[in-house]
């Protein structure tokens, strides 16, 4: 028996009003502690063959389970632009990350990270949506602490890792922005498809680069990366790409103010990592930034 129209129009925004904060939740706190979580894995993993495998295993998973409830494969065009989003999301996204852990804390990765949307905003403007007046505030604060986070000793130390974060942030923010306009496969399936195209990048560069998958992996770092594979690819990447269909963007990319302290806490409590003046001076210019930005957003939406 189908629901009377006037039932399945509420019903839709009440699945949302529960949906988003869970999905938004799951991004904050699973994402936030994956950064520890490849600091762990990387203690025998290689990075690229790292986030390969990761992303290898997961996207079989799912795609399998999904072929197996019904759900169609994509289509060559959806295949087409999973592969691109895919490569920019998690094979540069997330790839660069693991690159970067070998030289900085996780915690401060994550700071790093934190200034994706401010790449966003700016990526926007390629599609009409320029920034106002209180946006280019919030962006000119934001890569203000961008700076500051350079003088500290977490990326001082580290030029390559510094420039690979930032380089992961921005093709992160591409990646999203560009998605949002194009036939991407339906629901869970379009995880899968870029979980497995970005796989396939990564195994490559991680192989062609000289990287070998260790004879004797730790216990320890082979249970990050099946955290990383189902809690931060599964469910994690699932929620956010759910959020970014069916919130404004603003929200879908609040996990990066979220992020940072989590990561930090975690890297504080686990791994006896140290934070320094300069470090939480930029995360807290960086976010403020980023607070800015997202207030503005609302009060042009609204």
């Amino acid at each position: 028996m189908s629901l009377p129209a006037s039932a399945s129009a509420a019903r839709g925004p009440v699945d949302e009003r529960v949906m988003i904060p869970l999905a938004l939740l799951a991004l904050y706190v699973i994402w936030g502690s994956t950064y520890l979580g490849i600091r762990y894995a990387l203690e025998s993993y290689p990075p690229f063959l790292l986030a390969g495998v990761r992303f290898l295993g997961a996207g079989v998973l799912l795609y399998g389970f999904l072929r197996m409830r019904g759900l169609a494969a994509p289509t060559a065009r959806q295949w087409r632009n999973a592969a691109f989003t895919g490569v920019l999301l998690l094979g540069f996204g997330n790839g660069l990350v693991c690159f970067a852990e070998q030289r900085v804390s996780s915690g401060i990765a994550a700071v790093a990270v934190a200034s994706m949307p401010l790449f966003a905003a700016l990526f926007a403007g390629m599609y009409g949506q320029w920034s106002t007046r209180r946006e280019t505030v919030g962006l000119l604060i934001g890569f203000a602490g961008v700076v500051v986070l350079n003088l500290g000793a977490g990326l001082s130390g580290s030029r390559i890792g510094a420039l690979a974060l930032i380089t992961a942030a921005m093709c992160w923010a591409f990646g999203s922005a560009w998605s949002r306009r194009q036939d991407m496969p339906a629901g869970p399936m379009n995880t899968a498809a870029q979980m497995l195209c970005a796989s396939v990048a990564l195994l490559g560069v991680g192989y062609a680069g000289g990287e070998h998958l260790p004879d004797h992996p730790t216990v320890r770092a082979t249970a990050a990366v099946a955290y990383l594979a189902l809690f931060g690819s599964i469910v994690a990447f699932s929620a956010y790409l759910y959020v970014l269909k069916h919130a404004r963007p603003a929200v879908a990319t609040s996990y990066a103010y979220v992020n940072p302290p989590v990561a930090v806490l975690f890297g504080v409590l686990f791994a006896g990592e140290h934070v320094g003046p300069f470090d939480l001076a930029g995360m807290a210019v960086i976010l403020l930034g980023v607070g800015v930005i997202t207030l503005a957003r609302q009060k042009r939406s609204a």
